[in-house]
C-alpha cells in the first residue's frame, strides 16, 4: 500500500511530519479519511479527534479549528489547536472544556453554536 505524506501543524508546534497509511479528519461536513492518491481537496476542521493510521499504530490528536489540504504532494493540517490525545487530561483537558463551554454560552452564529456544541461533546468524553 503505498504511503500518504502528512503534516500536522499547531501554532505551537508541528505535531506530525511523515508518512501514514491513511489519515481521518473531522471536517466541517463530517469525518473523512486520506490515504494516498486522493483527490484534491480542502475542508475546515470541526472540533473531534484527527487519527492518523499507520500498519497497526493509530495515533488520535483533538483538533479545533483550522483546515486540511489535500493535494498530489500529500496531505497538510493547520490546526488552530491540536492537542495528542495522551495529553488530553488534567489541567489540558480542563482548559479545553472551560474554553468550549464558555464558546457555547457565548452571543454566536448557528454554525459557531454548532461548532461549539461539537467541541463540548467530544471533550465530555475523556
Amino acid at each position: 500500500m503505498p504511503k500518504l505524506s502528512f503534516s500536522l501543524v499547531s501554532p505551537e508546534r508541528e505535531l506530525f511530519s511523515g508518512e501514514a497509511d491513511s489519515v481521518s479528519i473531522p471536517g466541517t461536513e463530517g469525518v473523512f479519511e486520506v490515504q494516498a492518491g486522493h483527490s484534491p481537496l480542502m475542508s475546515t476542521l470541526s472540533p473531534g479527534m484527527l487519527t492518523i493510521r499507520d500498519g497497526s499504530r493509530e495515533r488520535k490528536l483533538y483538533v479545533r479549528g483550522g483546515f486540511a489540504d489535500v493535494s498530489p504532494d500529500g496531505l497538510t493540517v493547520l490546526a488552530e489547536t491540536a492537542i495528542p490525545e495522551d495529553e488530553l487530561k488534567g489541567d489540558v483537558l480542563g482548559a479545553q472544556k472551560q474554553a468550549a463551554q464558555k464558546a457555547l454560552s457565548a452571543d454566536l452564529s448557528p454554525e459557531q453554536q454548532l461548532e461549539a456544541q461539537r467541541a463540548v461533546d467530544v471533550l465530555s468524553t475523556y
